[in-house]
């Protein structure tokens, strides 16, 4: 089963993959405000009992559906308008929950940081877990390391939670199209080997990145006309 985000249409889609047509699980009432609204979702995150979590970009928040409640999200993050407060959020790209700490972890692209909000009900406000970062995509493996891609330094970064600085995993050898280079990273997956999957939106691929590789491997687009700035 696959989980589609369609920001023209301002609403995620459920997908069984041998489906023609999709179903629509959130949103899908126009652009907007209400909960029952998105207004250009950008990363999402499903947790094990199908809870879909997504980044509403321009309502500046974090918002949730629970598996078969498609009328009305419930805003878990932000949703005080933009802003650079503890309780407010600035055009959200991603979003995943960390299970061992209850917790969501955003990425904060308007204030260039990433923060984390407990999962508890009464939550009103997040902290920072990193800062001074372009961060666009997030990502967890199994021994709980954030990945995080930066569309400024064109990188991406593994770092233990805590830690500030953190590991270069992807890129980080400038703006380019060579084997080394990223060029506008934006979404991350992690598999059980610690290989990073990283949508390279800029230069039209996605690129596989071997556990302590200096270069990426093209795995999907990379040619003219293959793919048009692919996200996630």
């Amino acid at each position: 089963m696959a989980f589609v985000c369609v920001q023209a249409a301002n609403h995620e889609m459920k997908v069984e993959v041998s489906a023609k047509n999709g179903v629509t699980i959130a949103g899908g009432h126009g652009e907007g405000g209400a909960t029952n609204q998105l207004d250009y979702p950008y990363g999402l995150f499903v947790d094990d009992d199908q809870t879909v979590v997504i980044a509403d970009y321009w309502n500046h928040r974090i918002i949730q559906w629970k598996n078969g409640h498609t009328t009305n999200g419930q805003v878990v993050a932000g949703g005080n308008g933009q802003g650079n407060g503890l309780n407010q959020l600035k055009w959200p790209t991603d979003v995943l929950i960390d299970k061992e700490m209850n917790s969501f972890i955003i990425c904060h692209s308007g204030n260039r940081r990433v923060v984390r909000w407990s999962r508890c009900s009464g939550t009103t406000q997040g902290e920072i877990l990193l800062d001074n970062t372009d961060c666009w995509g997030l990502a967890m493996d199994e021994q709980r390391y954030l990945y995080v891609s930066d569309i400024g330094k064109n990188e991406v970064r593994r770092c233990q939670l805590g830690e500030k600085n953190g590991t270069l995993v992807a890129g980080g050898n400038g703006k380019g199209d060579e084997l080394s280079q990223l060029n506008g990273p934006r979404y991350l997956f992690v598999d059980r080997q610690q290989n990073v999957y990283v949508s390279d939106r800029n230069n039209q691929r996605v690129t596989k990145w071997n556990k302590g590789a200096k270069e990426g491997i093209v795995v999907a687009g990379g040619q003219r006309g293959m793919f048009r700035f692919p996200k996630k």
